[in-house]
């Protein structure tokens, strides 16, 4: 989820989504929202319905963002596609099970204060190893923490994406003249995701749901790459609008209005032009270091603010932003210190070891 310096306009898309997406959570996890509802009904509500659609902003860039450095003029570069899996799932994990530990740990000491069926259990070994291979979901495992799924989606997108590239790398390799197998695999597999999988639910928990949303950030860079690149962004919008008219889904209607926007950014210029407020910039840059560590310290401020003020609707607001501001604060400290590190492997057991360890604690504390 990282963005070059030079695109201030992806990292504005990628603070908004992700403040959506923590404000999602707090409308939909209590007690704060629940007691905060009589003063903002309207706005929780929002938030509750439509504040997790802009999941779809961050697959949206992050197919985007695979194809400007994978396949930038569409021809795949992926030589060695399971060292570049094996690089992501670095990327992803190390912070990731960092912030599990707090979740564990968070979870324990919010389950002292405050009783709620948003707080995840303590959690058993049967949980843990699925997690650090970003298998839970497909394993029906209970999540250690909100918005996991993310990940292990991610990761799944990214390893699909990059076997397709490799797969036609091979192929013109062998066929120069098939120099847009490439594109044309990421846009078969859209399409199919966009007008089949991903009208079915039980298909959630893999990427072929998701493909259509990352694959359509991916072809919007493809298009702004080649001649009369506005016309092949419209045909990518009449595909986007032909889904719809096949099944309406919200999720889709996003994905749709993030990939246009990005893609007449870039035919524009504006993408690395437009000037953006630096918070904007900056939140986006730790857009993924406070996506996962958010729910974690939410759990404790509500666990807070519910056991001091159980029935005091201002003060439940006023603890709402106060998750807010930590949610950041926390995402920063862990994009300095852990995110933003050079990797390596010997990285990927430190995290896990705390990770064990904090289950252990939590355990204890239970």
């Amino acid at each position: 989820m990282s963005t070059a310096s030079r695109m201030p306009c992806v990292d504005a898309l990628k603070a908004v989504a992700c403040l959506l997406i923590v404000f999602h959570h707090l409308a939909f996890y209590g007690p704060m929202s629940d007691i905060a509802y009589p003063l903002m009904p309207t706005v929780i509500d929002l938030f509750y319905q439509y504040g997790r659609m802009a999941v779809q902003a961050f697959f949206v860039i992050a197919g985007f963002l695979l194809a400007t450095k994978f396949a930038p003029d569409g021809a795949a570069v992926v030589s060695r596609p399971l060292n570049a899996i094996y690089q992501r799932y670095l990327r992803l994990v190390i912070p990731y099970l960092v912030a599990l530990v707090f979740a564990i740990l968070c979870a324990a000491l919010a389950r002292e204060w405050v009783s709620s069926d948003s707080i995840p259990d303590a959690p058993s070994f049967a949980q843990l190893l699925p997690h650090i291979f970003l298998l839970q979901d497909l394993l029906d495992q209970d999540a250690l923490s909100a918005g996991v799924w993310y990940v292990a989606i991610d990761f799944q997108l990214f390893a699909l994406a990059a076997l397709l590239l490799w797969l036609a790398g091979k192929i013109e390799m062998r066929y120069p003249r098939l120099s847009i197998l490439g594109p044309l695999f990421i846009t078969l597999l859209t399409l199919a995701s966009l007008f089949v999988f991903n009208r079915n639910q039980g298909l959630d928990e893999t990427a072929l749901y998701f493909f259509g949303s990352y694959g359509l950030g991916a072809l919007a860079y493809w298009a702004t790459r080649r001649r009369h690149g506005m016309a092949w962004l419209m045909l990518l919008c009449v595909v986007v609008l032909a889904a719809l008219l096949v099944e309406f889904r919200g999720r889709i209607l996003v994905a749709g209005c993030v990939m246009l926007l990005l893609g007449v950014a870039r035919q524009s210029g504006a993408l690395e032009r437009w000037v953006m407020p630096g918070f904007l910039t900056y939140l986006g840059r730790i857009s993924y270091s406070v996506f996962l560590i958010h729910f974690p310290l939410c759990m404790v401020v509500n666990a807070v603010f519910f056991h001091f003020f159980p029935q005091q609707p201002v003060a439940n607001i006023i603890g709402m932003l106060v998750a807010v501001c930590v949610s950041i604060a926390g995402g920063a400290l862990l994009f300095r210190w852990v995110e933003n590190r050079p990797g390596d492997k010997k990285r990927l057991l430190a995290p896990t070891g705390f990770l064990v360890g904090g289950m252990i604690v939590a355990h204890q504390i239970t």
